[in-house]
């Protein structure tokens, strides 16, 4: 396959150059290139300068790849890397991308995937191209959803590196689809995919409540928490009103943590360890984002039993719906519990809750279905 150069919206891609690789070796030393990609570790000189010399063009003139520098149109400088990192004889191609760290919040990503993305169709006569990035890599998402992929779901990746997930996005771009040079497309600037994309690629925050002059700290789950998580989940009130298993052990509780971060890398939901002023665990909370309604969310939390009646949850519950509701966007924030369990009913009303009524059979509890108080706090409620 020749090499070639495109031009679109800015961009000027083109294949790979001797000169480049001064550039591209002070690119990958970025530690979220060095996170995301697969690109060696540590990335030495001699990596970029074989890499532009000798992989680059062996895959043009193999037909397997077809990489691209990705350039600024205007002055001819490096922006970043953008191409097929695959070519089957099906019709099918993948996309990968990096953007060199002095060149990101300028669209290069996105712009330079819409330009290979039309070629690769127009050009290639490919039928369909293939993202993937590891669970949790919110950028590579936010781009690959703004140059018109479809996220089609989760897929188990082959070699995952060792201080990556096992688990990765998947998406898929046919002929027709991709967004014209210059238009916002999906996923823009200010859109709620956006806003999330923001906070879910970065670490999770620590939020602060205040009950009765005390601080709270609400903070990821870490390891020091475990025991208390144990001996909360084995506390009879915890069983009865809720479905952690029974009985619970230690694995439970790393299970939990590690559900926990999965859940924050994936976007699924924010789950967080109430402390106290002594940063010790007094509960749990989390808000989960539905993915039937992109504007709902719901809560569950559970409370050591000697923290009980201390105010700490409604506090809890109340800083974090306010949280959801500026930082994630949601509208409505719904909250269930068994009919009967008037400490959770009383701490959801404490935090704003409207109690709203009664689900018969509106929760899966234990092997049965079981009648459910419903509440909810609006946006509007806390302004």
């Amino acid at each position: 396959m020749e090499p070639v150069e495109i031009i679109e919206d800015g961009v000027l891609l083109r294949p790979w150059r001797e000169a480049d690789a001064d550039g591209v070796y002070r690119a990958c030393q970025d530690r979220d290139i060095q996170r995301w990609t697969t690109v060696p570790r540590p990335y030495l000189r001699e990596h970029a300068h074989h890499f532009v010399t000798r992989l680059s063009p062996e895959a043009w003139a193999e037909g397997i790849r077809a990489p691209f520098a990705v350039c600024d149109a205007a002055n001819g400088d490096l922006l970043g890397s953008c191409g097929l990192i695959s070519i089957d004889n099906a019709g099918t191609g993948e996309i990968g991308y990096w953007t060199a760290p002095w060149a990101r919040g300028r669209s290069v990503a996105v712009r330079a995937t819409r330009a290979v993305s039309r070629w690769s169709f127009e050009k290639l006569g490919l039928r369909r191209l293939l993202w993937q990035a590891e669970v949790g890599n919110h950028a590579s998402r936010l781009v690959a959803l703004r140059a018109g992929f479809r996220i089609d779901g989760r897929v188990r990746r082959a070699n995952p590196p060792p201080d990556g997930g096992v688990d990765g996005w998947i998406g898929s771009l046919l002929p027709g689809e991709v967004p014209e040079p210059g238009s916002t497309g999906p996923a823009a600037r200010g859109t709620l995919a956006a806003r999330r994309a923001a906070v879910f690629g970065r670490p999770q925050p620590t939020l602060f409540a205040t009950s009765a002059g005390a601080e709270l700290r609400l903070r990821p789950m870490e390891e020091r928490d475990l025991d208390a998580v144990v001996q909360t989940c084995r506390d009879p009130e915890t069983i009865r009103w809720t479905t952690v298993p029974d009985p619970y052990d230690l694995s439970d509780a790393r299970g939990y943590r590690g559900y926990a971060q999965d859940a924050w890398a994936r976007e699924d939901s924010a789950c967080f360890v109430i402390a106290d002023p002594d940063d010790t665990y007094v509960g749990t909370l989390d808000l989960r984002l539905s993915p039937a309604d992109p504007l709902l969310g719901d809560v569950g939390f559970m409370v050591a039993p000697a923290a009980r009646g201390r105010g700490y949850m409604p506090a809890g519950l109340l800083a974090l719906s306010a949280w959801g509701f500026t930082a994630l966007g949601v509208a409505r924030i719904e909250w269930k519990a068994n009919v009967g369990n008037t400490s959770s009913r009383r701490a959801a009303e404490k935090a704003g809750f409207t109690f709203e009524g009664t689900a018969r059979g509106g929760v899966q509890h234990r092997g049965e279905r079981v009648d459910a108080w419903v509440g909810a706090l609006l946006a509007e409620d806390l302004t």
